[in-house]
């Protein structure tokens, strides 16, 4: 079949690329220039898919990568995988609207348009399908086909990926169900078919609500520990031997990506303004995980504080600046924002992230950290803000003089602090 992937990014490219394995002739329609012009140079900029698995897609002949509306003709099947963010802190359809409204223009009859954004319930049945019926005449159902699968794409993680993933299925009708099944039975090993659109489509942003709502809870729990003089690290320890009941989730300096800062809006903007219902857990959580990084700052000023120094005017070594160990993504990642508060109070912060772009600019980005000076690191602190396994966090205890561990994987000493 002619497979139409709209959007190049963290999703849509392992979704074109297990298309190309699985046989079918695939258009990536990636309107970004710079990203399309590596992907035409077989250079991914998306860490689960290498550039030999994009260069042998290229060699078939049956991936082709476009800026070009015209290259999306007679499609027989096309995904939305374009990004659904925040803007103004409120749900932001306009790129879903514009991929569905291209989509129409090159629609024909028994074609399936899947949407895989991660969005509120309901998205799919009175938003995409209606601009559909109105740009072609057509009746949804009945003359084409829609579904929703939700995209559960977790970038870095090596065990489970796009293939082994399980893939949620719904359809609008038992027919359109039927279409997005086949679709993805063909490309991924393992499908689960939902009753229906919203329920696809909560379940979804519920996955990724459930993690927030209890990264905010052990956030929250880290400061009152804090309070309280217990080790949470350890509390969090013991608790996670229970072998029923109990989920084990750790702190940290926030949340990000574009999942769990994101996705849980949908839904509590969703019930607000359609029902005028709160989500009151969603949005305290969010109150909560949103604070993290101003919190995070705030221990570090207080622990220069005792040291004699204020933070303004002191030299900070901020390791990690991705939201997530071991990968380049960099989507609302709170050791960004930290690094920014402790600028923005007048610190000379060095960030260190072997992941990150490293161009040579004046951003204060280094590849390693810097070796010392006299047996010592020449910061008057260090913040561990993603634990990526490139560092050598063994001489970065021995040789600096204070550091706040955010992520507990570093040991407990005088000069060592975990939040």
């Amino acid at each position: 079949m002619k497979i139409v992937v709209m959007g190049q990014g963290y999703v849509g490219l392992p979704l074109a690329m297990a298309a190309v394995e699985a046989g079918h002739e695939v258009v990536g329609f990636e309107p970004d220039e710079q990203r399309l012009q590596k992907l035409n140079t077989s250079l991914s900029y998306v860490e689960d898919v290498p550039d030999k698995v994009l260069r042998a897609a290229r060699e078939t002949g049956r991936y082709v990568p476009t800026r070009g509306e015209g290259m999306l003709a007679d499609f027989d099947v096309a995904v939305i995988t374009v990004p659904t963010p925040l803007k103004e802190r409120q749900p932001d359809l306009s790129y879903v609207r514009a991929a569905t409204e291209t989509l129409a223009a090159h629609l024909k009859a028994g074609a399936t348009v899947i949407l895989e954004s991660t969005t509120h319930p309901g998205t799919t049945r009175e938003f995409v399908a209606p601009i559909l019926e109105k740009l072609t005449g057509w009746t949804a159902g009945e003359d084409f086909h829609v579904g929703f699968s939700p995209e559960r794409i977790d970038p870095g993680n090596q065990q489970w990926q796009f293939t082994n993933t399980p893939k949620i299925v719904s359809g609008l009708t038992a027919a359109c169900r039927d279409r997005v099944k086949d679709f993805y039975a063909h490309i991924t090993q393992d499908v689960v078919v939902a009753e229906g659109l919203e329920e696809a489509e909560l379940a979804k942003v519920f996955e990724n609500t459930f993690r927030h709502v209890n990264i905010a809870l052990v956030n929250e729990l880290a400061r009152m520990s804090r309070l309280l003089g217990v080790n949470v690290w350890h509390t969090l320890d013991l608790a996670g031997t229970k072998p029923f009941g109990f989920t084990k989730f750790q702190p940290g300096p926030g949340v990000g990506g574009h999942c769990l800062p994101v996705d849980p809006v949908y839904l509590s903007h969703h019930l607000r303004t359609t029902y005028g219902q709160a989500f009151r857990l969603v949005e305290l959580a969010q109150d909560i995980n949103e604070s993290q990084p101003g919190y995070v700052a705030t221990r570090l000023q207080a622990a220069l504080n005792e040291r004699g120094r204020a933070v303004n005017g002191s030299r900070i070594l901020a390791l990690g600046l991705a939201y997530k160990a071991d990968t380049a993504d960099m989507r609302e990642s709170p050791a960004v924002e930290v690094v920014e508060l402790l600028r923005d109070a007048g610190a000379h912060v060095v960030a260190v992230d072997p992941y990150a772009p490293h161009d040579g600019s004046d951003t204060g980005v280094l590849a390693e950290i810097p070796a010392a000076v006299d047996g010592r690191l020449d910061f008057d602190a260090v913040v561990l803000l993603t634990a990526h396994t490139d560092f050598d966090l063994q001489r970065v205890a021995s040789q600096a003089l204070y550091v706040l561990d955010t992520r507990g994987v570093m040991p407990v000493a005088p000069h060592i602090e975990r939040l």
